[in-house]
């Protein structure tokens, strides 16, 4: 789906956008708590992330006119073999591209990846409040917080923690 940017295309991401994914991510490490991290990634850090991802564990990027404004990632959960089913995803739009369908179409975009990778479950942390203000995320459920989460700066954050199912049933 191309969400409603019709200039907007999505494909794998290479190592030549590395460059552009760090910016974008590294906008929210310095102006929004949403990232949980608390100092901006630097490229040999990006580097290495990118090297854990193959495509067992994609990496994708949204282009309007050739400029990468958004990506997004399947990365491993957890390093115990039982949830080797169950992938974290990341998703990122450009702070001058948000609101414009983006941020949805690269989500889909990994649900449909992750379905055809055979995964059973998607899992992400957001902020509690980031959760309210788009709870209208494809397929969703929250199944956990986490309170009172330190963030630095003083700062103290609930983690929400939510699920897309692909299919399965959960015993």
């Amino acid at each position: 789906t191309m969400g409603s940017d019709k200039s907007m295309s999505l494909r794998l991401a290479t190592a030549a956008d590395l460059a552009a994914i760090n910016a974008i991510y590294n906008h929210y490490v310095e102006h929004s708590t949403c990232t949980y991290q608390t100092e901006p990634e630097t490229p040999a850090g990006r580097q290495k992330w990118f090297d854990a991802h193959d495509a067992e564990y994609p990496v994708t990027v949204a282009e309007i006119d050739g400029q990468v404004v958004g990506w997004a990632s399947l990365s491993k959960y957890h390093l115990r073999a039982a949830y080797k089913p169950t992938v974290e995803n990341s998703v990122y739009v450009h702070h001058a591209f948000q609101r414009r369908g983006l941020g949805r179409a690269l989500l889909e975009d990994l649900i449909a990846r992750a379905s055809a990778l055979g995964y059973h479950s998607i899992i992400a942390g957001i902020s509690a409040v980031a959760w309210f203000i788009s709870n209208s995320i494809i397929g969703t459920s929250a199944f956990g917080m986490t309170v009172r989460t330190p963030f630095g700066m003083g700062l103290v954050m609930a983690v929400l923690m939510w699920l897309i199912g692909l299919g399965t049933v959960f015993v």
